[in-house]
């Protein structure tokens, strides 16, 4: 036992105080003392200006972000009261900037003041304030300009008070604290896209962003709120109108629970470009959804199940759907407030309230029973949708399934995939594959290895072009199939509205995986459609710099016991040239099939001598195009840039 274990005694509890409470432990309150918790300390100063606007006191809120990571939010609300309040003997500031679990907003549910707010817990304010480097506050309200500054938590000078004009709100600038925070580095992005989403939850409130690192603003305001934003989403794409709806309620979680008030819109449509499901409550963006989502969830299934009974399009012992077929085709939002709100945390991510939940539950069953009777045909158009996108995923679960069996196998696979030769070593970090191309290139490439830790797979044939082909096809070629099975991470799959990914990086056999093909037309067009077979079915092995070509010599050059590769025809005259005044013999390079051993090693395998090319993902999206224009389905698009371009690629014609 060590001494401070013999020392736990009765003067070892402490409690934190004052601004400790957050800055050690700053997690508690904002979920992450990293970036994320950042974040949320500025949408709690935020969140309080949206407060104020939505019980009518203001309709403009600005944002600006600084350079050295500081922030301010202006508000032209009623202005904070920090002035003394008799009835807790305490200066209000103190308790608003100082004090943990003090506010304005207990009384929510008697209709006092900001009866759907998205403050609660009287947290946020005093644990920015406690979390920032500094704060300083203006604050204009009952004809007076208050300003206060803090320093880590502490006040600095007290409360100064001035006369001004009639001119009401609240202006706070602070920098949070790194000794806080791990990272304050908080992106544009993050402003964007949080004041879009209050723009849109919070009708005809203008919300305006400048930036000081570029120099530039923006403004975000939807006058209709979420009908407007669905709009925007579902324009010129949907194949159904956007619906709206609003609904005004009372009603308990419990029977012995008070009685608190509920007002909720939903707005919908169906959308086969764009999906999308977002909740808010109160303001605050649920990420998780909680009783909104499960109530979304219910009443759509119910509705559509129903409807497709009624109409009698199952077939015959069809399954049920689920909510993912309706989702891959939905746009949603809800934007939800109440008087009584349970959150799961000071996060405000998730809300659980059971009387939320079968409240619109409830009223969603009976919306969309009426929208399907009184809109037939778009009815039926959703019905169809919804039906096959249930059947893509029933088709795409038995091909994820297939192709999983498939794929599976033992590492030591020379019994399993034909002609495939391993090599000794089991160290992933050393071992390598060769793809090569046909029996003949294998036989070379097997005696010119080092078969420690070189293996080698041949492409028996034409490989499949697999932009063209369809999984179902692509999974039924032994080619590629014992290609993926030899490589061992399986597959990077995703259909329209499944994902039937079986890809995983971690179960890669090879440090290193090496095209080699032959230097001619043929060689060319098998190393571009396995690279397309790559491309598409693992994409990542790309991106982590895990495929090669292996260059193959263009030209042999002997000059006396001599012997010299050229790689291309720079190279040949380059070798030439110092070899003017000797007398040597140029041929041309043979397929790797008809070449001795020595020189495959020495020109191919050699990690020492050979020549690998890195294939990267830069220029990806380049490069997809132009796999597409050539390999893919864009038969006039290819026939333009074969009209256009093809004269710069004829000169390979004479290389086979």
């Amino acid at each position: 036992m060590n001494e401070n274990q013999t020392n736990y005694n009765n003067e070892s509890i402490t409690s934190l105080k004052g601004a400790d409470r957050v800055r050690l432990r700053p997690s508690v309150i904002f979920g992450s003392d990293g970036l994320e918790g950042c974040q949320h300390s500025i949408f709690e100063i935020l969140s309080n200006s949206i407060d104020e606007a939505r019980e009518g006191f203001g309709s403009l809120i600005e944002v600006k972000r600084y350079q050295d990571h500081s922030v301010s939010v202006k508000d032209y609300g009623r202005g904070i009261p920090v002035d003394f309040n008799s009835k807790e003997g305490r200066y209000n500031w103190e308790l608003v900037f100082c004090e943990l679990y003090a506010g304005g907003k207990y009384q929510n549910n008697s209709g006092e003041n900001y009866e759907f707010s998205l403050g609660l817990n009287g947290l946020g304010t005093c644990a920015t304030q406690y979390s920032s480097a500094y704060m300083d506050t203006v604050i204009h309200r009952d004809g007076y300009c208050y300003t206060l500054h803090f320093e880590k938590g502490e006040n600095i000078g007290g409360l100064k008070k001035e006369p001004t004009n009639d001119v009401t709100g609240t202006e706070i600038k602070w920098l949070p604290d790194k000794d806080v925070f791990t990272n304050i580095d908080v992106s544009l992005s993050f402003f964007q896209d949080i004041l879009k989403k209050q723009a849109i939850v919070n009708a005809g409130l203008t919300f305006i962003l400048y930036d000081e690192e570029t120099d530039s603003s923006f403004t975000y305001v939807y006058n209709n709120g979420i009908q407007d934003y669905l709009q925007e989403l579902n324009a010129g794409k949907g194949f159904t109108e956007v619906q709206y709806y609003e609904q005004e309620t009372k009603g308990r979680d419990r029977e012995d629970k008070p009685e608190y008030k509920l007002k909720f819109q939903v707005a919908f449509c169906f959308n086969n470009e764009v999906n999308l499901l977002e909740y808010y409550h109160n303001s605050s963006f649920l990420e998780y959804g909680g009783s909104p989502d499960k109530a979304v969830k219910n009443a759509f299934v119910f509705a559509i199940d129903k409807y497709l009974k009624a109409n009698a399009l199952y077939k015959k012992e069809e399954k049920k759907i689920t909510f993912s077929d309706i989702e891959d085709s939905l746009i949603l939002v809800i934007n939800s407030f109440s008087t009584v709100t349970s959150y799961e945390n000071q996060t405000k991510k998730s809300i659980t309230n059971k009387f939320i939940q079968d409240a619109i539950t409830e009223y969603l069953r009976h919306q969309l029973e009426i929208y399907f009777i009184e809109n037939k045909v778009e009815a039926d158009k959703i019905a169809a949708q919804i039906l096959a996108n249930k059947r893509s995923r029933e088709t795409a679960e038995k091909t994820r399934v297939n192709i999983r069996k498939k794929l599976t196998g033992n590492i030591d696979m020379n019994n399993r995939v034909e002609k495939f030769v391993n090599c000794r070593s089991k160290d992933i970090t050393k071992r390598e594959i060769y793809i090569v191309e046909g029996d003949s290139a294998l036989g070379a490439c097997k005696l010119g290895r080092d078969a420690e830790f070189q293996a080698i797979i041949p492409i028996r044939g034409k490989i499949l072009n697999c932009l063209k082909a369809d999984y179902n096809k692509i999974f039924n070629n032994d080619i590629i199939t014992d290609i993926l099975k030899v490589l061992g991470c399986g597959v990077e799959m995703k259909s329209k509205h499944s994902n039937i990914n079986s890809f995983d990086l971690e179960q890669l056999r090879w440090n290193k995986i090496i095209i080699c093909t032959d230097a001619d037309v043929d060689g060319f067009q098998i190393r571009t459609l396995i690279l397309t077979m790559l491309y598409r079915l693992v994409p990542t092995l790309i991106k982590e710099k895990k495929v090669f070509i292996a260059e193959s010599p263009l030209y042999e050059i002997t000059c006396g016991k001599d012997t010299y590769f050229a790689y291309s025809d720079s190279e040949k005259n380059s070798i030439t040239a110092k070899l003017k005044n000797k007398k040597y013999k140029i041929n041309r390079s043979k397929g790797l099939g008809e070449n001795q051993p020595e020189m495959m090693w020495e020109t191919t395998m050699n990690p020492e001598t050979r020549r690998l090319i890195l294939v990267s993902e830069d220029g990806a999206e380049k490069t997809q195009q132009k796999f597409e224009l050539l390999l893919g389905e864009n038969l006039k698009g290819r026939k333009e840039f074969i009209e256009t371009e093809g004269y710069r690629y004829l000169d390979l014609s004479d290389l086979s």
